[in-house]
């Protein structure tokens, strides 16, 4: 078995009932959605445990090549051409087997995984979560989009349409422009997708509001 994509944890205080994977953003690294977890607030008997993997470090071509950790590459602000398809699906590869191996190790089924990210990480969870062979419990987009919208059609698992998605972004976004994400959650939701959306008055980051909405969605589609 080749090695897993680099990651760190944080585990319920008890056994493990449920898993999230949560990726990062452009030039983050799983340390910084670690410390959200606590401020979450969820139950314990929920069991989750949260992984947060690292991006490998790449150079970025919007960003005159200067290597920082990214899920791919950004070849273009335009949005239509921004993602680096080969490098998405070559993440996604790396990102499908840590989750596999997440659900086996902790003996867990798919309907207890939630598949989360912010934007690159946003793009991810959007694109591993619609081609999931079994209905996950949720994928949860923050600030993102979807990349490569017109092979959705044609890639997306009839199973994975089971899976409810929250998408939010922040109106005053100038990194990820809330129309881009608001397009991209109705392509999803025209692909035949329950997704729910939610917008918030803030910029390109988490707001306490959003904070707790996170929790109490998390709540209720893992609850026993």
């Amino acid at each position: 078995m080749a090695d897993l994509i680099p990651h760190i944890d944080v585990n319920p205080k008890g056994k493990v009932k449920a898993l999230v994977v949560w990726m990062h953003g452009l030039g983050d690294s799983g340390h910084g959605f670690a410390p959200l977890v606590p401020e979450l607030r969820l139950a314990d008997e929920l069991g989750i445990r949260f992984v947060f993997p690292h991006a490998p470090v790449k150079p970025i071509t919007i960003n005159n090549n200067m290597p920082m950790r990214a899920w791919y590459d950004i070849n273009s602000f335009d949005f239509n051409q921004r993602a680096d398809e080969a490098g998405v699906r070559e993440s996604a590869q790396a990102l499908q087997q840590l989750i596999d191996y997440e659900l086996d190790a902790n003996q867990l089924s798919a309907d207890k995984l939630v598949i989360a990210g912010f934007s690159q990480g946003a793009v991810m969870a959007y694109h591993l979560g619609c081609r999931q062979t079994q209905p996950a419990a949720g994928i949860l987009a923050l600030s993102g989009y979807l990349a490569m919208t017109d092979k959705l059609p044609t890639e997306l698992s009839e199973a994975a349409k089971k899976t409810p998605i929250l998408a939010m972004h922040g109106t005053q976004d100038e990194v990820v422009p809330c129309q881009l994400g608001k397009a991209s959650a109705q392509a999803v939701k025209q692909a035949g997708f329950d997704l729910r959306w939610q917008d918030y008055p803030m910029q390109h980051n988490v707001c306490t509001e959003q904070v707790a909405d996170i929790s109490a969605w998390l709540t209720k589609i893992l609850a026993d």
